[in-house]
């Protein structure tokens, strides 16, 4: 009774039966005991991300008593740890909901516990007031219940469809679209000269240098932030989302001659993504997506098995091998390392809390302007010289705020939604964040069976969001807008295939 009120609430494990339907609820496993050595392995996962980690993080980082809000982002460690165990260990590739709890887990969940306990903040942004610690991670955890209440909302519309549609009062049926041939050929060439135009206005070995190199480069080469977040997209997305769409024509492809030209297409588009966007000279995120993406391409996302390693590899990379990454930032690699738990005290990767309290300060001295910064990132397309007092980054916009020297800073969700219509604004988006998670994590698993565009877009977007939760979302909003407009680009007419429906 309680794994079965767990799976109502989580979404449940899918099966993919042999007729491309994907039922919830059902044991993927076909070994009769499969049920308990999955129920097994998420206690397993869940002891180590809710319970080892936390513990472990409490007894190692001495409370300095600066306040009591590690508590409250203790909690976050606890229940996003629980959340992603239950994610890993189903086999489900819901990666929505998968990297929405992973940024939260690190970036909301240890990172500010440490930096609260040890009193040792982002040094990016110093001199946050101490009574805006408790309500800040008030805000932040509201944020988080409020995703969950309205994501458990849209499971149970969904439930209640799938019971209409077995009982004949819905019209079932999902309409699947698939990627054209002809699109996809011109979406690869387009790319293959964006990127030549690319690599030949900044340089290939810019490009294989330090992180600052190569944005120096950039930046030499197209001095408007717009332009220049543009061009860089067109040199990345064109390729990478044609490259999972050769990966599904190879796959479909009639004759062996004709998979060859799919395979070395997409062999090309490859070697030229990986050249662009490598660990040393690309940032973080933009690697990281590149790098998943690919991986999806491949086959990773097939199988629950290799949909549990994938999670799993991911997860460690992110805890792990991200902050490893930022020896390359500058010429004078560094790897030293100040342990686990060390390595939070004062990095400004991890100053994601702190602006939400700079947010909610924002917010509480009566500066927003509703909707400002959401219209400064939909319009991100209008350069400056056409409007002059357009927005800036909401990080940029919160370091000026408080004064700091340095503005190059992130400004998480619960920041951008503080900035643009306090409380109200938050309560909204998250609900919104909620449905919208579920409903496109329900598409992936339709998709990841069968194939079709929203397979490309579960490759792509479920990690590109990490960008966009981090924010600014005015700095990741073009390369989106370009990623979104490949995706469309090679959109064939959706067919109907009689079998493919949520049972």
């Amino acid at each position: 009774m309680g794994v079965r009120c767990a799976e109502s609430f989580f979404g449940g494990f899918p099966l993919v039966t042999s007729t491309g339907a994907v039922k919830t609820g059902d044991v993927v496993d076909g070994a009769p005991n499969g049920q308990w050595g999955r129920s097994a392995a998420l206690v397993a996962v869940a002891v180590i991300l809710a319970g080892v980690v936390p513990v472990t993080l409490v007894g190692q980082i001495e409370d300095v008593g600066r306040s009591d809000a590690w508590i409250f982002t203790l909690s976050i460690i606890v229940w996003g740890g629980i959340r992603l165990a239950w994610l890993i260990v189903s086999g489900a590739p819901r990666l929505f909901d998968f990297f929405f709890w992973m940024f939260c887990y690190i970036f909301m969940g240890i990172a500010p516990t440490v930096q609260i306990r040890s009193g040792v903040t982002s040094r990016t942004t110093p001199g946050i007031d101490e009574g805006l610690y408790v309500p800040t991670a008030l805000l932040v955890c509201a944020g988080l219940l409020t995703y969950e209440v309205f994501r458990a909302v849209w499971i149970g519309r969904e439930r209640r469809r799938a019971t209409g549609e077995r009982s004949g009062l819905v019209e079932g049926g999902e309409v699947i679209a698939q990627v054209d041939r002809s699109r996809t050929l011109l979406l690869v060439g387009f790319g293959l000269l964006a990127s030549a135009y690319f690599l030949a206005s900044v340089g290939p070995a810019a490009l294989l240098g330090s992180r600052e190199a190569s944005f120096d480069a950039r930046n030499a080469a197209w001095p408007d932030p717009a332009v220049r977040s543009i061009m860089y997209a067109l040199a990345i997305y064109p390729l990478l989302v044609g490259a999972g769409a050769l990966a599904q024509l190879r796959r479909g492809a009639r004759g062996l001659p004709i998979a060859r030209w799919y395979l070395a297409g997409l062999v090309a588009c490859v070697v030229v993504l990986l050249l662009i966007v490598n660990p040393v000279g690309s940032a973080r995120y933009t690697f990281g997506t590149v790098a998943f993406a690919l991986i999806c391409y491949a086959g990773a996302m097939l199988t629950p098995q290799r949909v549990r390693i994938a999670l799993a590899g991911t997860l460690g990379a992110f805890l792990f091998l991200f902050p490893l990454a930022d020896a390359f930032r500058s010429d004078e690699v560094n790897l030293t390392r100040n342990g686990f738990f060390g390595e939070y005290m004062g990095n400004p990767d991890y100053d994601a809390f702190w602006q939400v309290a700079n947010g909610f300060s924002f917010w509480v001295d009566g500066l927003v302007i509703p909707l400002r910064q959401i219209l400064g990132s939909a319009l991100f397309w209008v350069p400056r010289s056409l409007w002059a007092d357009k927005p800036t980054d909401t990080g940029i916009l919160l370091a000026q705020y408080r004064g700091y020297s340095f503005d190059n800073l992130s400004a998480p969700l619960w920041a951008e939604l503080l900035v643009n219509g306090g409380l109200i604004a938050l309560i909204v988006g998250f609900a919104l964040v909620g449905i919208g998670l579920r409903f496109m994590d329900t598409r992936l698993l339709l998709s990841f069976a069968s194939g079709g565009l929203w397979s490309i877009v579960g490759a792509i977007f479920p990690v590109y969001m990490t960008i966009l939760m981090r924010g600014s979302l005015l700095q990741a909003t073009g390369a989106m807008a370009v990623a979104v407009a490949c995706v469309l680009v090679i959109r064939s007419r959706p067919s109907r295939p009689g079998a493919a429906q949520l049972e």
